[in-house]
């Protein structure tokens, strides 16, 4: 018996990018009976939304962030009846029209609950956007993970995550505290909680913007940090990374954290790095700063 899928996805003010993306979904060999579309921006993407008949579009005026956003358009596509939600970012962009098939056979053969393709960067087709860490080392490297043909209970939500329906019922929705970062990390550690099959197939990609730049090694290649490149996603950034050690009580993370952030900024003699670090991230070790975006300082 076939499997329906709906796609959830999210938008903020990119429409070219989105016009690209629900081009690419309608044009794969398996079938999308919906497309669940969530669009936060502050210009609308209605008619691009329009060119598709199987888009249900859903306006928020309300910045929800990619975790709000994510988890409103999981709740259409789960309410739609489909089997799978596969979830999209607007600047996402199957690597090819099988993307989806070659997920849902290798789900199917697998006996997995969500499967993830590989994340290459655009321009860079031998380089992944994000690493993964193989024998204790980051890696970019394409072709070092595709070798290993299945990595299980690992991956990278939620670009291109293909995920049963059940699943959410299980270990619930993104979480919108988290606003931008984090929110897949929370998830992650939810599902292997929850003892969920799930992992990464290396015989298929999508292609998402890289993040190269943010990952500092510190003390060799087995010790790094993420500095993202804004104060706005830094703030988030190191702010979720308190609160999910807090909330999963992330000992080895919070070692990791302290240790690399003091030796990162202490050796560039970045003293408000650092300390932009520590406001942030005490706010989340201590569980407060959450609040709707026009209330939050950073």
């Amino acid at each position: 018996m076939s499997m329906s899928v709906a796609v959830a996805a999210v938008t903020f003010d990119r429409p070219r990018e989105l016009a690209v993306l629900l081009n690419a979904i309608n044009n794969q060999t398996a079938a999308v009976q919906s497309i669940c579309l969530v669009d936060s921006g502050t210009v609308p993407a209605k008619e691009v939304a329009e060119e598709h008949a199987n888009v249900d579009y859903v306006r928020s005026e309300a910045n929800l962030g990619g975790a709000g956003g994510f988890s409103l358009a999981i709740l259409k596509a789960v309410a739609s009846g489909a089997d799978w939600i596969w979830m999209m970012d607007d600047d996402a962009e199957p690597g090819d029209p099988e993307c989806l098939a070659t997920l849902l056979r290798e789900a199917e053969a697998r006996g997995l609950d969500a499967v993830v393709p590989l994340v290459a960067a655009p321009g860079h087709p031998d380089r992944l956007s994000f690493f993964f860490r193989l024998d204790g080392k980051v890696t970019h490297n394409r072709a070092e993970v595709e070798k290993l043909g299945f990595l299980p209970d690992d991956g990278h939500f939620f670009n291109g995550a293909l995920i049963r329906s059940d699943v959410f019922f299980k270990v619930g929705l993104p979480d919108m505290r988290l606003f931008i970062r984090g929110d897949e990390v929370d998830f992650t550690i939810r599902l292997r909680k929850a003892g969920i099959r799930f992992g990464t197939v290396t015989t298929t990609a999508i292609t998402h913007p890289h993040a190269f730049a943010e990952t500092k090694h510190v003390f060799g290649a087995r010790w790094h940090v993420i500095v993202p490149e804004t104060a706005f996603k830094r703030y988030y950034y190191y702010r979720n990374r308190g609160y999910l050690i807090r909330r999963h009580f992330r000992v080895k993370s919070l070692v990791a954290d302290v240790g690399g952030y003091l030796g990162y900024f202490l050796r560039r003699g970045d003293f408000r790095g650092l300390a932009d670090w520590f406001r942030a991230f005490s706010t989340g070790l201590r569980g407060k700063g959450f609040a709707p975006l026009k209330d939050q300082k950073f």
